[in-house]
């Protein structure tokens, strides 16, 4: 379990652990990395996925009601959750009541196949408030060993700035 009481923004063992278990497990299905400035050096690159990307990054676990075990800067202000808060939530609590069907199925689909690209839908924040996500991916997490981790998804809280990392 991730440490829930890092201070926002920093990046400790565990934190680059996950990170870099996301990523592989994202190269391992689409043969990319996660998108970052190219100009990054590796540890630099960790950071900024967790600290400055312009699009969220959470994942969960393997529990029969999975829980955040992971979720970058972006991914907290977009639920409007503390890292402290957010981490060990079941995932379900993502979406709205109504919502709830559809994610499931979206994470039943990434299960037989690996990956699911191109989702969009509505999200919830602590506030219970609707938000869009955008061009949604959801990922099975891998580790070296082959066993499954969790899910991990990426997704653009701005329709407007898909792909753009500046």
């Amino acid at each position: 379990m991730i440490d829930r009481d890092c201070p926002e923004g920093l990046l400790n063992e565990e934190y680059t652990a996950a990170i870099e278990l996301i990523d592989a497990s994202y190269r391992h299905w689409t043969g990319e990395n996660l998108p970052t400035p190219d100009s990054l050096s590796p540890t630099e690159r960790l950071h900024w996925l967790h600290a400055h990307a312009p699009y969220s990054l959470l994942a969960h676990g393997t529990e029969d009601d999975p829980l955040f075990f992971y979720a970058n800067q972006q991914t907290l202000a977009c639920f409007k959750y503390p890292r402290s808060e957010f981490l060990g939530m079941p995932s379900r609590f993502s979406a709205s009541p109504l919502d709830r069907a559809m994610r499931q199925t979206l994470l039943e689909q990434v299960t037989a196949h690996g990956i699911a690209h191109g989702y969009s839908g509505y999200r919830v924040d602590k506030a219970g408030n609707a938000f869009m996500i955008h061009e949604g991916k959801v990922w099975t997490l891998i580790d070296r060993n082959g066993q499954r981790k969790g899910q991990a998804a990426l997704f653009w809280p701005d329709a407007g700035r898909v792909g753009e990392l500046g």
